[in-house]
Order: C-alpha cells, then sequence, then structure tokens
C-alpha cells in the first residue's frame, strides 16, 4: 500500500484525513439531496398549475434549475481552483437557498417567470451537490477513487429519497401557513440548504484540494467561455476523458428527459398520488446501490461499466413504454432508468478525472458538470414539447436511442484504448 502521490503524509495520516473528509461530505449531501429531490418531485407539477395545466412549458421550471447548475460550474470550479473546495461549496448552497425563496415567491404570487428566475438560481444549490463527488475524489488513491465517489453518491440516497415522501408533509405545511400546495416543498429545500452550508462550514477542514495542492490563489482568471475551451481540449485529446463526459452528459439527458414527464404521464391517468412514490423508486435507483456500482467501477474498470450502464439505461426506457400497458412497469422502468444512470455518473466520472493530468483536472469537472447539466437542461425543456406533441412513449423511445448511442461510443473507444494498450489502465 502506497501514500497518494500528492500527498508527503504517511499513508494512517491520509487515509484519517480521508475519512474526515468523506464524513463531512455524508452529513451535507444528505440535506442537499432532499432538498433537490423534494423540489424536483413537484417542479413540473408547480409549473404545470401556472400554466393552466399545459404540459408545453411544464418543462421549463427543471430546465432553469438545470440550467443554473450548468452555469455556475465553471465559476464555481475556478473559484475552487483559487480558495480551494469548503468555501465553494458553501457559496454555492447559499446561493441555492436564495434560490428556492425566490421559486417560492414566484409560485405563491402566480408569476411563471419569477418562478422559473428562482429556479435557475436554485441550480447553484444542485453544482454543489454534483461537486461532491470530485471532493470524495481528491484525497483518494488511485484504485480506491471510484469507490470513495460512489460512498458519497450513495449517502445521497438518504435524502434523495426520503424528499420526495416528505413532500406531501411540506406541501400540508405550506397550505397550513396559507400558501399553495407546491409552496412548502421549496421553503424547506432553502432551509436544507442551509444546513448543508453550516456542515461545510464546520467539518470539512482542512480542505481537501488544498492538502493534495491542487489550488493556486493566483491562478488566472479566464473568462467563462476560455476556459471551457481550453478545457475542451485538453478532454478531447484524451478518448477516456471524452468518453467519460459523454457517459456522463449522455446519462442525465435520458434520465431527466423521462423523469421530468414521468408525473404529468401518471396525473393524465389518474395515477398523480402515486408520483411521489415512483419518484422515491427511482432515486432509490440513482442513488442506493452506489457503493456496489462503485466496487463495480474499480473492479471491472470504467470503460466496461459505462457500457453496462448504458444497457441498463436503455433497459428501463423500454420498460417505461411497457408500462402504457402495464401500469406496475413504471416502478421498474423508473428504478431501472436511475441505476442506469448512476453506473454512467459513477464511471464517468472516475474515468473523466483519472484520463486528465493533474494541473487540469478541477476545471475539466467543471466543464464536465457544465456539459452534464445543459445536456439535462435540454432534456428537461424538450421533454414536454415531445410529451405534448408525440406522448409519452415517444419520449421514452427517444431515450433508448440516446442509450443504445452511448453504447456503441464505449465500445469505440475501448477499441481505441485497447490498440493504443490502455484498457487496463482505463
Amino acid at each position: 500500500m502506497t501514500t497518494a502521490p500528492e500527498l508527503d503524509v504517511d499513508v494512517e495520516q491520509h487515509q484519517d484525513q480521508q475519512r474526515k473528509t468523506l464524513n463531512a461530505l455524508r452529513f451535507a449531501v444528505v440535506p442537499g439531496q432532499a432538498a433537490v429531490a423534494g423540489s424536483v418531485a413537484v417542479v413540473s407539477l408547480l409549473a404545470k398549475d401556472l400554466l393552466g395545466g399545459s404540459d408545453r412549458l411544464a418543462g421549463l421550471g427543471g430546465a432553469a434549475f438545470t440550467m443554473g447548475a450548468a452555469m455556475v460550474s465553471i465559476p464555481l470550479a475556478a473559484f475552487m481552483r483559487r480558495r480551494g473546495r469548503r468555501p465553494g461549496l458553501i457559496l454555492a448552497l447559499l446561493a441555492g437557498a436564495v434560490g428556492a425563496g425566490v421559486a417560492a415567491t414566484g409560485g405563491q404570487v402566480r408569476w411563471f417567470w419569477l418562478f422559473v428566475v428562482g429556479m435557475f438560481i436554485f441550480g447553484s444549490g444542485q453544482a454543489a451537490t454534483l461537486q461532491a463527488r470530485y471532493v470524495a475524489a481528491d484525497l483518494a488513491r488511485d484504485q480506491d477513487r471510484a469507490r470513495a465517489i460512489g460512498a458519497i453518491v450513495w449517502i445521497g440516497t438518504l435524502g434523495a429519497v426520503f424528499g420526495p415522501l416528505f413532500t406531501p408533509v411540506e406541501q400540508r405545511f405550506g397550505e397550513w401557513l396559507g400558501l399553495d400546495r407546491y409552496i412548502g416543498p421549496y421553503l424547506f429545500a432553502g432551509a436544507l440548504f442551509l444546513v448543508g452550508a453550516v456542515v461545510y462550514l464546520v467539518m470539512l477542514r482542512p480542505d481537501p484540494l488544498v492538502l493534495v495542492g491542487g489550488t493556486d490563489p493566483h491562478a488566472e482568471r479566464t473568462r467563462p467561455i476560455r476556459q471551457v475551451r481550453r478545457s475542451y481540449g485538453v478532454i478531447r485529446s484524451s478518448p477516456g476523458a471524452m468518453l467519460g463526459i459523454v457517459a456522463m452528459a449522455g446519462s442525465q439527458a435520458a434520465m431527466v428527459g423521462v423523469m421530468t414527464m414521468t408525473p404529468p404521464h401518471m396525473k393524465d391517468h389518474d395515477h398523480g398520488d402515486l408520483s411521489a412514490m415512483v419518484i422515491a423508486v427511482h432515486i432509490v435507483g440513482m442513488f442506493g446501490l452506489a457503493p456496489l456500482v462503485g466496487r463495480f467501477v474499480d473492479r471491472v474498470g470504467a470503460v466496461r461499466a459505462i457500457q453496462v450502464g448504458a444497457v441498463v439505461l436503455g433497459t428501463g426506457t423500454v420498460a417505461a413504454v411497457v408500462a402504457g400497458y402495464v401500469p406496475a412497469m413504471i416502478f421498474i422502468g423508473l428504478f431501472l432508468l436511475g441505476l442506469g444512470w448512476n453506473v454512467g455518473l459513477i464511471g464517468g466520472t472516475t474515468l473523466l478525472t483519472a484520463s486528465v493530468p493533474k494541473a487540469a483536472r478541477v476545471e475539466a469537472q467543471g466543464t464536465g458538470d457544465l456539459t452534464l447539466s445543459v445536456c439535462g437542461a435540454v432534456a428537461a425543456f424538450g421533454s414536454g414539447f415531445v410529451k405534448d406533441a408525440a406522448g409519452y412513449h415517444i419520449l421514452a423511445d427517444l431515450a433508448t436511442l440516446l442509450a443504445g448511442g452511448m453504447l456503441v461510443y464505449a465500445w469505440m473507444t475501448r477499441l481505441r484504448l485497447s490498440r493504443a494498450g490502455l484498457t487496463a489502465a482505463a
């Protein structure tokens, strides 16, 4: 056993610091995921209500939320490069709490545009939640990186599952305060983001990115567009990094597109009361098996794991289509959809992190999350149009095609890496 190459401390000190970092992440990620999941469970329903029952723009709230996370990812990564993980995560969560308040206000006064603005700002909290998996990898050894990422993705299960399950209680609390039905979850989301910020403030000491020498207080303050171009140049030079970003973004787009329209689809068939349960099952698939997924990625390699994730993702979308004929299949389909996303996210994150030089790693991670979030935003925005024009089953069919494309791309990349003698490393 050897120490991580970036550290000048012995193995025991390194492992102790990694344990402290993971514990801080666990206590912060749970409320953060609860805030996100509880709001996602009602975002399309609130948007549809504000729009007078129309599906066409019902995905705009989710799209704004995802686009907000995308737009924050690059400046957040640049800020962390100069100042460290801890101040960046705290700042993003505070912004997310403000966004929750703005979204709640927009929903209550029936101003759809203000609700969308609030959801855009709310995406900052999602950006912080996504960045937590990179923080877990900062101090991890190469052979343990996927396992560390999986451990943090998994702990989010507690918040991600209980968020939607407590949504009815939060709705009743909002009604008790005299607010509209869907406003309560946003009030709770803002409070939960604040809890996560306090946890990072108190527990994430010392900063893991500072310990590994990943910060530079004098780093160039480049414009976001220039930073993205530079990061994409680094990513394009590595087949493994390109596959990593494709796996992350493709999995996100397929998952978000189908998930966003599932509650309205169920409401159309008089099953709206079960939509929170379906989203909870879906989120169990997204996070519940993450430790096993992390071990699986470490064991078989990230490239092969991404291939498996694409197959699971495609199976879930097919099951969602079949659900039109066998309603119980919607639970199975959404679970598999979440599980396929989980494999793609962990495999893609691991491969991207391992495939770029250390000096460019933080910026490349930010660019990866930008791509992931933009693709998710496009999928969320377009999902309402597709459902309204062609039906939910066509939306799921498009996600199946996307999963198939990921499978083919992963197979081609594996061939390229094999010819270069890099398959084992990947």
